[in-house]
């Protein structure tokens, strides 16, 4: 039986292997980085973005972006990640929050640019897709969009707002529905018929 216990790495040796392993501009290979587990830390998301560890906001925002880099989601569980270490979190809701976006042109076609609270960029897309869940009890709409690798954003009430401004309705499923258009691909958010006591 093997009782060996598992040492779990403190918030800042996370950062400091973080640091290391992401000397480049470029978003850390996560994906590929399959460390074993080292328990969990006292950090997490608020459904707001902010940051917390063990119960008081992280302040400094390189260090906020520097996490949002090595995070990973598996089977709904969150986790920060090294090529040596991993550990999981707790996330409220999403991970990121899309708090803009600006209408770009992409080869002739209109596209919808998205920035998220850690200044991630990405463009609404097929892969990249916009979806809109609904609480149970309110019906208060709460917009998504996916940033990479399985990791979404909330999109804030202000550039959801901005959003339905320039929505359509369009034929989904055989059936009319308002959503948003960018890249050529549709993204649903309300029936049209439910448009007026909904939104």
């Amino acid at each position: 039986m093997n009782n060996k216990k598992v040492n779990t790495p403190s918030a800042e040796g996370i950062a400091a292997a973080a640091r290391t392993a992401t000397k480049s501009q470029n978003l850390p290979p996560v994906m590929s980085w399959n460390p074993p587990f080292c328990g969990d830390l006292d950090i997490r998301i608020a459904r707001n973005g902010t940051w917390f560890y063990l119960g008081t906001p992280i302040g400094r925002f390189e260090l906020v972006k520097l996490f949002s880099s090595i995070l990973k989601v598996e089977d709904g569980k969150y986790f920060l990640v090294t090529p040596a270490e991993k550990v999981g979190i707790k996330v409220d809701d999403a991970p990121f929050i899309a708090v803009d976006f600006n209408e770009i042109e992409i080869r002739g076609e209109k596209a919808l640019k998205f920035e998220t609270h850690v200044g991630d960029q990405v463009i609404a897309n097929v892969e990249n897709r916009i979806r809109v869940e609904r609480d149970a009890v309110s019906d208060e709409p709460s917009p998504y969009i996916h940033i990479r690798n399985g990791l979404e954003a909330l999109i804030d009430r202000k550039t959801f707002y901005r959003l339905v401004e320039i929505g359509q309705h369009k034929k989904h499923d055989n059936e009319d529905w308002f959503g948003i258009v960018s890249a050529s691909s549709f993204f649903p958010i309300i029936k049209s018929e439910d448009l007026d006591n909904s939104i």
